[in-house]
């Protein structure tokens, strides 16, 4: 029997025992004791903010798709899309439980406490969900677990093996962002213990997924060819356009209910983007280079990811010059990082990564009654030490996750493969519309 055969029988075999496992799981029962605690409104906004945030992640497919070549488009749409399946599947086993479960000294969730989903019904919880089910509240934080490894997958783009990055993902679910996640959210997690603000993800989401595709970048090296022409436009466009609707779930939604601080958030949300994406392209005016839609993407997306952290704690006006900010450092940081031998893709590491560190120092600058210009500066020392420990943190565990990986299987296609491009040679597929893009 061929190797790749008994790989795949060895992968469908675990398939089915956590098939099996998950049947373990309770059976969701509702009583008039459960509905007691229920307020309709913010349940049904909960409800529709989950939706919203899945709704990213083939939005942030058709965002990468767009970019990569012609022959990279499926594999590039299918490593965003294929987490909707790995991630549900291991957050209802153990991963709601490692970030939310019972704290062992603010570092990781007890993998017993939820594990596959026992004790969350429709109940409500007191410390954090104590308007809505519970249910809903693991469902919420499950579609912002879906589209962190996603977002990583733009700077290996054009080269990763598609079985390498599902082992990747999976370790870096359970390594990495369940312990994010509990550090940050968790009532006992030690750096919300320590004030750290981070309203929707932006250390959790966004710069853990910068450092990550910072560490894959360096461990996978340069594409055969590096340079090339986006497949499709229209498609960044479209995908943009997803991301900037479903956001208003992501951030709007880390309100946990329908109530002022849910209007307030979406409004700084668009905000930022559109100061964002305006400061992009009349940047790329001002120092010469034509404005592109490519450009008023990628700055949209930019606001976006900044005002994450902030968008519960800031004002409209510091709103939009988070935006401003965050779309200039990360230009700069584009222009420079092209200027390296460092193959980030799509520049997740530029984008993602600093326009989340942007978010996160200016949080503390500008948070309601506890920023800097407050005259509270200890918020900004410990965002700033947060800043390091999960920089250091999610740079070093990712890297020893794809030299894990590397160890196990080959991470990057070969030559020929990476010539031929990832749809044929990873899943015998192809863009329809080839001859268009040539």
């Amino acid at each position: 029997m061929s190797k790749p055969k008994k790989r795949w029988i060895l992968i469908f075999a675990i398939l089915v025992v956590l098939q099996v496992i998950s049947m373990w799981g309770a059976p969701v029962e509702f009583s008039t004791e459960t509905a007691a605690g229920i307020d309709k409104a913010d349940t049904a906004w909960m409800i529709v903010a989950t939706a919203f945030v899945l709704f990213m992640t083939p939005g942030l497919s058709f965002f990468y798709g767009g970019m990569v070549s012609w022959k990279n488009v499926v594999s590039t749409m299918l490593q965003s899309f294929i987490a909707l399946g790995v991630i549900s599947l291991l957050w209802y086993l153990v991963g709601f439980s490692l970030a939310f479960g019972e704290s062992f000294y603010g570092l990781i969730g007890n993998p017993f406490t939820y594990f596959c989903f026992q004790n969350v019904g429709l109940a409500p919880h007191p410390d954090f969900s104590p308007t809505i089910p519970f249910l809903i509240f693991a469902l919420f934080q499950l579609k912002f677990a879906i589209i962190t490894p996603a977002l990583i997958t733009g700077s290996f783009a054009e080269r990763v093996k598609f079985t390498s990055y599902l082992l990747f993902m999976v370790l870096f679910a359970l390594l990495i962002y369940a312990p994010l996640a509990h550090w940050t959210w968790h009532p006992q997690g030690f750096l919300r213990q320590w004030g750290v603000l981070d309203f929707a993800g932006g250390t959790v989401v966004h710069m853990s997924a910068g450092f990550a595709a910072l560490a894959g970048a360096f461990v996978l090296g340069k594409r055969e060819v590096k340079m090339h022409q986006p497949a499709n436009i229209p498609f960044i466009m479209l995908g943009t356009g997803m991301l900037w609707f479903g956001w208003f779930g992501f951030n709007a939604g880390s309100a946990l209910a329908a109530n002022g601080l849910a209007v307030q958030a979406f409004a700084t949300t668009n905000m930022a983007s559109a100061s964002a994406m305006l400061t992009w392209v009349l940047f790329d005016a001002l120092v010469g280079r034509k404005i592109s839609a490519v450009g008023a993407c990628i700055g949209a997306v930019v606001g976006l990811v900044a005002i994450t952290p902030a968008a519960g704690f800031v004002s409209l006006g510091q709103s939009v010059f988070i935006g401003f900010v965050a779309a200039l450092v990360s230009n700069v940081a584009v222009y420079y990082k092209n200027k390296t031998s460092l193959d980030d893709t799509l520049d997740v590491f530029p984008c993602h990564g600093v326009g989340g560190i942007v978010g996160m120092i200016l949080t503390a600058v500008f948070a309601k009654d506890v920023g800097a210009v407050f005259g509270n500066y200890t918020t900004l020392q410990y965002h700033l030490l947060a800043l390091v420990i999960v920089g250091i943190f999610t740079f070093g565990g990712a890297y020893l996750i794809f030299k894990i990986v590397g160890s196990i299987t080959r991470l990057r296609v070969s030559k020929e493969e990476e010539k031929l491009g990832l749809d044929i040679s990873q899943h015998a597929e192809t863009m329809e519309t080839k001859a268009s893009f040539n």
